[in-house]
């Protein structure tokens, strides 16, 4: 359960969303940043996680990071480029440790040769290629970027250790959602599942660049989130 709780925050970690706004200023440029959260299991409070954006050149790296207590925790960190609005992913990689037990996920774009090509702990696979292909963190940082376009697309195409495959996230009205760092307006958005009985609710705050202040995830009776307690970057 906690390598399913530490993936799926990752991907929330990682796909933020929502709100159809034109015409914004560069000031709104993706931008460096570091958020700090409080990770929550069943309604209880049981670690913290944190997403650092950073950037050499046109060389971007994008971490997020979770702790939970002394019975796990997980890094994932993306590198990609950024060009003329579209993120172009270059590499993935997934470390998670549940007491004694460590996994490993890693991915590499190759868009030259037209494959992904992925290693889950001792298992290699390589698959076709797909036009605009994102990782499960980095595809947080195109969506917030398309919003401040033209909107969502119908569909992002996300790579995992064994396919790439579409998702799709649907704006549901906006709240208000108050966190250590203060309360926000924000923006709802439900990422859509495929198997019944599992949710993934994320709220957004514009005047912080989109980026996620409160995110749920439900699995049937299981339940965990992430509520933001500290943020270093853009803001409105």
């Amino acid at each position: 359960m906690a390598k399913t709780v530490f993936k799926t925050l990752g991907i929330t970690a990682g796909l933020s969303t929502v709100l159809l706004f034109t015409g914004m200023s560069q000031a709104f440029a993706i931008a460096p940043f570091q958020a700090s959260y409080q990770f929550n299991y069943n309604g209880k409070n049981l670690g913290s996680a944190t997403r650092t954006l950073s950037k050499s050149g046109n060389n971007w790296t994008y971490v997020f990071a979770a702790k939970a207590g002394g019975i796990a925790s997980a890094t994932e960190t993306s590198r990609f480029s950024f060009n003329n609005g579209k993120i172009g992913s270059s590499s993935f990689k997934r470390n998670s440790k549940i007491l004694v037990h460590n996994n490993t996920l890693t991915m590499n774009f190759n868009p030259s040769s037209k494959t992904v090509q992925t290693q889950k702990d001792e298992e290699k696979r390589s698959f076709a290629w797909k036009a605009d292909v994102l990782d499960e963190l980095n595809a947080e940082l195109q969506i917030r970027e398309d919003l401040k376009g033209s909107g969502l697309k119908s569909n992002y195409y996300i790579a995992d250790a064994k396919e790439i495959e579409p998702r799709k996230f649907v704006k549901q009205g906006t709240e208000n959602i108050t966190t250590k760092y203060g309360t926000f307006n924000t923006v709802k958005v439900v990422m859509k599942h495929s198997k019944a009985g599992r949710e993934t609710i994320f709220w957004l705050a514009p005047k912080l660049d989109y980026l996620p202040v409160k995110v749920t995830h439900v699995d049937k009776k299981t339940s965990y989130g992430l509520l933001l307690t500290d943020y270093k970057g853009a803001s409105n």
